[in-house]
């Protein structure tokens, strides 16, 4: 039985996005976790990024710090109050460089400016190589001022694009929101043809096992996020 070629993407190879450093081999969201995962071969970077109270940008998974008995929020502390393994996006640059993508999810839009201007301070093709996610496009659409080269994306699920996967690709051209981020799930080779006619970048998120990121790949994605650096590895090396 004959196998159809694999669809063509708009980045070969596809960006390897190390979800939360390399959260299976180091603790998550740790400079030890993101240096692992670049030593590893991850061509990219994933994390959270909250704002604490003096406007310090950290990278964080939930956004909460502190015992059970008493949780405080990021926003509400000091970045000197916060336990030593949480870094700041200065730390990141500072102990990895800027020869990688960094995916951040912006979990405090008001922290969108602070993120490109320490991006931009970081030198380099930092701000060309950063990408911007929120999950309402109309919010990420916002931050397209912020500086002409930052990477903007729609990270979502297709049952919530209620207007149509068309509809939402046409949206996201006319407003220069570069990529849509779905659940490996959510993706056929259909879905990213369409997005690809609109020069929409196509990434997949939660690519944890082979089978996944095989199927992702011979769809044509353009990023794929993983807790498993060293599987994803082989498997974009060999697509």
């Amino acid at each position: 039985m004959s196998v159809s070629p694999p669809l063509p993407s708009l980045r070969h190879p596809p960006i390897a996005f190390a979800h939360r450093g390399a959260r299976a081999h180091a603790p998550e969201n740790t400079i030890e976790a993101f240096q692992l995962a670049l030593r590893l071969g991850a061509t990219g970077l994933e994390s959270d990024v909250w704002m604490t109270s003096d406007g310090v940008c950290v990278l964080d998974h939930d956004g909460v710090v502190g015992s059970v008995v008493r949780r405080r929020s990021i926003a509400s502390v000091r970045r000197d109050q916060l336990p030593r393994h949480v870094p700041t996006l200065e730390d990141l640059y500072a102990e990895c460089g800027n020869d990688f993508e960094l995916s951040l999810d912006v979990k405090d839009p008001a922290a969108a400016a602070n993120v490109v201007d320490v991006a931009r301070a970081a030198g380099g093709d930092a701000v060309a190589r950063l990408w911007l996610c929120h999950h309402d496009w109309e919010q990420v659409a916002q931050w397209r001022p912020l500086a002409d080269d930052v990477r903007l994306v729609d990270s979502t699920r297709l049952r919530r694009i209620k207007e149509g996967p068309e509809r939402r690709a046409a949206a996201l051209a006319d407003a220069g929101i570069d990529a849509v981020n779905l659940h490996h799930s959510d993706w056929t080779g259909g879905l990213t043809t369409l997005f690809h006619r609109f020069e929409r970048f196509a990434f997949g998120w939660d690519a944890q096992f082979p089978r996944v990121l095989d199927a992702l790949l011979r769809m044509g994605i353009d990023g794929v996020y993983s807790d498993h650096v060293d599987v994803m590895m082989e498997r974009v090396k060999g697509s």
